[in-house]
């Protein structure tokens, strides 16, 4: 999977751009605030058809447009190419491939497979367990297209299901045969997707030891996957419903499900968001992304694009080069940086290097 050409039209800070990449590696340098992670969200763009910062999505038409395009020629794992497209308005987004409409984006987002490193992803360490709950559902809806649909009409049922609890505050005379219709459905379609996400969790952890100890030659760092559905069968999923229907009555709302899951990072059994560094931290994050590209890579049998974004700042010469030999030549990688000084301690071949300056290229360079 390999993006050839990406062209864009009002996006952020880009008025026109048309850049051909290299295959293999592309290194995307600057100052801060020129343009380098803009660069990398329309490729994330492209891929996911969302950004992966926590913003309004309006705010990637550039001022004084009222319309922004993200246009790629990917070169896909069959060796055809393949011209992706995503229309960006004030009412919302259109995405096209080869020039047809696309009307589900469920049926879009598993065509790029993509996997980004940015520092906001400390945020899946400190950050409240919907940051991971998005992280499990980006990571495993880019294989499974069935996942996102069940993800989709598991929370269409919930919120009914939560409407339905506050209409039987209001009138107890309402019959509960509706609810345990949904109560039902809704276990239905959570099982489902807990199976995927515990798959998912437990192919992580096969590997992120010794992804964490390449990098940082250190041991001990594992994830737990914490869920009211695990070790649990229908029935028994039906008596905890039960259970907490008084609480749920109490405040209007499912308090129990899928939806409540979490991760935990642990290092040699402790909890990394209290007791563990900045460093410790990054370095983690950074070992779980690489073991989610691995993921997707056995699931889809060809490489996803890799997105590391400011990723050596604060790191060491050492952790550089280790993270460099992680990285297989099958891949197509992006790299954002302030200094290109890391390259010196790397022997590297076929890449590319980019300096990005107000939104422009300003200099283009190949490396065989």
């Amino acid at each position: 999977m390999k993006l050839q050409v990406l062209k864009l039209h009002h996006f952020r800070n880009y008025d026109q751009l048309s850049i051909m990449f290299n295959p293999h590696l592309n290194i995307i340098y600057g100052k801060n605030g020129v343009g380098k992670t803009n660069l990398i969200e329309s490729i994330y763009v492209l891929a996911i058809t969302r950004t992966f910062r926590n913003v309004n999505e309006k705010v990637l038409i550039s001022i004084n447009s009222s319309l922004a395009k993200v246009e790629g020629k990917i070169l896909n794992e069959k060796r055809q190419e393949d011209t992706y497209s995503i229309y960006l308005t004030k009412e919302g987004k259109k995405v096209k491939i080869n020039n047809n409409k696309v009307i589900k984006i469920s049926d879009y987002i598993t065509k790029i497979p993509i996997v980004l490193f940015n520092p906001d992803d400390l945020k899946m360490i400190k950050d409240t367990p919907n940051t991971r709950r998005k992280q499990l559902n980006i990571a495993i809806s880019q294989y499974n297209v069935n996942y996102l649909k069940d993800l989709t009409i598991y929370k269409k049922i919930m919120k009914q299901r939560n409407s339905y609890l506050k209409k039987l505050v209001v009138n107890s005379n309402q019959s509960f045969d509706y609810l345990d219709i949904l109560t039902d459905k809704l276990i239905n379609y959570g099982l489902k997707i807990f199976e995927e996400r515990k798959k998912f969790v437990d192919f992580i952890n096969e590997n992120l030891e010794n992804l964490y100890e390449n990098i940082t030659n250190l041991s001990g760092l594992k994830i737990v996957y914490k869920s009211d559905y695990d070790n649990c069968d229908v029935t028994k999923l039906k008596k905890n419903y039960q259970k907490m229907l008084q609480k749920d009555l109490t405040f209007g709302k499912t308090n129990i499900g899928i939806h409540t899951d979490d991760l935990e990072f642990l290092i040699d059994d402790n909890n990394l968001k209290d007791y563990g560094s900045e460093g410790q931290q990054k370095n983690a994050v950074v070992a779980f992304k690489l073991c989610e590209l691995l993921f997707l890579k056995t699931k889809l049998n060809f490489a996803p694009i890799l997105i590391l974004d400011d990723i050596f700042s604060e790191l060491d010469k050492e952790k550089i080069q280790n993270i460099f030999k992680l990285l297989t030549s099958d891949m197509q990688i992006f790299i954002t940086t302030t200094e290109l000084d890391f390259l010196n301690d790397i022997n590297l071949k076929n890449y590319k290097t980019i300096e990005i300056s107000s939104g422009k290229v300003e200099k283009e360079r190949d490396y065989e």
